[in-house]
């Protein structure tokens, strides 16, 4: 579904993303795992086509800044960025027109129900508190029905409820066959179904598991990821 070759990202002298490369298969749930200035925001940004950067990134096969892949991309970025003066039906009904979605009702009515946001959905974005815009942020990454679903820091202000809501749309989306990539800097957060883990340290790909190879190794994905940002570990 997604392959990412050789990606490099630099800011003037910064490289903030190097040399990265990894294939995420169809139906699989991924963890981007890493600290806080690690480079995962940037690789998204580049995967999404927000930024310029050297190196090559298809969706099925189909490059990224085309308008055919991203149709089949849903990103949650870590910060929401609504509009003040849009309310929350407002907001899907204008991604709705943006993506040229004609059938999208129902699934705006489900994400609303899922997230408990049914009776606020005429609030405005600057009436919302961070963690309704938060869930605002989520309905409108899920709701063109993508095949593949980048999902930025998703459960930051979330409340417990919203966040195990979630985990179960993460492994419905899954069941479905759509590919998930999720990053976090906190292990806890992560305590789902998933296929792969991905770690990034200094802008650079340090690890790259499934399931089965971490399980292995007999220690746990805490373990391994402080040898790779702490450790030095390759």
């Amino acid at each position: 579904m997604l392959k990412v070759e050789h990606i490099t990202k630099k800011y003037r002298k910064t490289t903030a993303v190097n040399d990265v490369s990894f294939t995420l298969e169809d139906g699989t749930v991924n963890v981007l795992l890493g600290p806080n200035g690690a480079g995962k925001s940037t690789l998204f940004k580049s995967i999404t086509g927000f930024l310029r950067y050297s190196g090559q990134i298809t969706v099925d096969g189909i490059l990224n800044k085309t308008p055919e892949a991203r149709r089949l991309m849903g990103y949650i970025p870590e910060l929401p960025a609504l509009y003040p003066n849009l309310s929350i039906i407002e907001h899907m009904e204008f991604l709705a027109r943006a993506y040229r979605l004609s059938d999208y009702k129902d699934r705006a009515d489900a994400l609303l129900d899922a997230f408990e946001l049914r009776d606020k959905e005429k609030k405005f974005g600057d009436e919302l508190s961070k963690g309704m815009q938060q869930k605002v942020n989520l309905c409108l990454g899920l709701l063109s029905d993508p095949k593949l679903i980048i999902m930025d820091e998703p459960m930051i202000g979330l409340d417990p409820h919203a966040i195990k809501k979630l985990k179960e749309i993460i492994e419905e989306e899954r069941q479905k066959g759509k590919t998930v990539i999720v990053s976090t800097h906190i292990i806890d957060s992560i305590d789902m179904i998933w296929d792969r883990v991905l770690i990034m340290k200094d802008g650079s790909l340090y690890g790259d598991m499934t399931r089965e190879q971490v399980e292995n190794t007999g220690r746990s994905l805490e373990d391994i990821f402080f040898d790779i940002t702490e450790g030095g570990e390759r």
